[in-house]
């Protein structure tokens, strides 16, 4: 019998997946358990492994395309079982030509080098969710309200009131993903009035984020004023001629640069930087590291400084905390997220309950959720739920750096280069391995007094690590 691929569901809030890669072509023999492609979603990178074992015989999602939790991408069948693979671009052009233009701009969406269209959201792999042909970028998000609002005037024309058929928007407002429901809140967006992008029509965070930026967008209506000078003008990105090689942007900075544009609309941005004396740790390393090596752990800073941040959050509990509106919500559990860099761009990995772990396992933990978000093995569940995040630029060289808080957590700490420096000791000049630290807090809920006592209670125990604890 064959088996069919379904696109996973990667978190409780993820409704869709796009196809990055598909490691796997029709034809290719697989085992149970390995990977078949690859997928990104809002929360995640992942490769996905085979139901099955068999032959891959079809394929039904091409690269670039976006497609639903639980829709069927593949089928693996028993060898010698090959069927002919999904139609290739040009057929599929084709084919959505004479079904019409709604479904010949879903085939052409995802064209190109395997990336979704760089001038809007990634088109519905699968042809039972058409795009519509009128679908707009983010930034004409306010045609459809308008066109809503003229519906329900011509409803309510005909002796029909608008608000006796509901449920659309209803099923819209499920459809959108918590995150999307928050956002609408705080900026006071009604969804229904939003035409999502999304399969069934569900309203995406790039749809808001594109619809919030067109709110704040300066009127265009009027021609400008020619006196003001270029400088009132944007000047193009480039000029004819020029040497350029343009690329879309991938997946997974696509999010990331939609994650940081919202964080900075949201929180009130204040960073606190501290000069840290590392001797103390150095100190302990030389001793210790021997020791963790016989237990296959390699003894970092990283291990002594989340140790550090662990016992700080527990005495400042509002900067593990998050605000929900007009709501403070204070997290039991410390969810230590610690940034990994990819070559793609960035993952925020998350040790649930650091709390509860000492140094040796902070060790193991970090260098755990590194490896394995560099060789996309990440579960979804390893990806969310954070309450405070760690980010080292400082292994690349960088002194400090100013990060951008990691929603819906309200703090993130940056931890800088850790080299020898003079420093005054005593009234006397010493060389001693020092760091600048800074943290980033969401000025909203911290008060710059709070977010002081915390980085203090963090150079405090670094400075005076205990040896017992290791």
């Amino acid at each position: 019998m064959p088996t069919p691929v379904v696109m996973p569901q990667m978190g409780e809030s993820i409704a869709e997946g796009t196809i990055v890669r598909w490691i796997k072509k029709v034809g290719d023999t697989v085992d149970r358990d390995e990977p078949l492609f690859e997928i990104s979603t809002d929360k995640v990178d992942a490769e996905i492994p085979s139901p099955a074992a068999g032959v891959l015989t079809e394929i039904t999602a091409q690269e670039g395309e976006t497609v639903a939790v639980n829709a069927v991408v593949a089928t693996i069948g028993e060898a010698g079982a090959v069927a002919s693979s999904a139609p290739s671009a040009k057929n599929a052009a084709d084919a959505a030509h004479a079904a019409g233009p709604a479904h010949a701009a879903a085939s052409t969406q995802s064209q190109g080098d395997g990336q979704p269209a760089a001038h809007g959201p990634a088109a519905p792999a699968s042809t039972s969710h058409p795009v519509d042909a009128d679908t707009p970028t983010p930034r004409t998000q306010r045609a459809p309200a308008a066109e809503s609002r003229a519906r329900d005037t011509s409803a309510r024309a005909n002796g029909s009131a608008a608000s006796d058929d509901p449920s659309k928007d209803d099923l819209r407002r499920q459809k959108s993903s918590p995150l999307v429901r928050r956002i609408a809140r705080d900026n006071n967006v009604d969804i229904s009035q939003l035409h999502g992008s999304g399969i069934g029509g569900r309203v995406t965070k790039h749809d808001i984020l594109g619809y919030l930026g067109e709110e704040h967008e300066p009127p265009t209506a009027t021609k400008p004023d020619s006196s003001a000078g270029p400088a009132t003008q944007r000047a193009p990105v480039y000029q004819p001629g020029e040497r350029v090689d343009i690329k879309p942007l991938s997946i997974i900075r696509k999010k990331i640069a939609e994650h940081m544009v919202f964080s900075r609309r949201t929180s009130a941005h204040v960073h606190s930087v501290f000069h840290v004396n590392f001797s103390t740790v150095e100190r302990i390393r030389q001793q210790k590291k021997s020791d963790y090596e016989r237990l296959g752990a390699k003894l970092t800073y990283m291990a002594f400084i989340a140790k550090a941040v662990v016992d700080a959050l527990r005495q400042h509990p509002i900067v593990n905390a998050s605000l929900d509106g007009d709501n403070i919500v204070y997290k039991k559990d410390i969810n230590l997220g610690v940034a990994v860099a990819l070559e793609t761009g960035l993952i925020v990995p998350v040790i649930k309950n650091a709390d509860e772990r000492n140094v040796l396992g902070l060790s193991r933990a970090i260098a755990d959720i590194a490896e394995r978000a560099r060789n996309k093995q990440l579960k979804p569940e390893e990806v969310h739920g954070g309450t405070f995040t760690i980010t080292n630029p400082g292994q690349f060289g960088s002194q400090f750096g100013m990060p951008i808080i990691n929603q819906p957590q309200v703090a993130i700490l940056g931890v800088g280069t850790i080299e020898k420096r003079p420093v005054v000791i005593d009234d006397a000049i010493a060389i001693r391995p020092m760091a600048y630290l800074t943290l980033g807090y969401d000025h909203r809920l911290i008060d710059g007094a709070v977010g002081d006592q915390f980085m203090a209670s963090i150079k405090q125990q670094l400075e005076q690590f205990d040896p017992e604890q290791v």
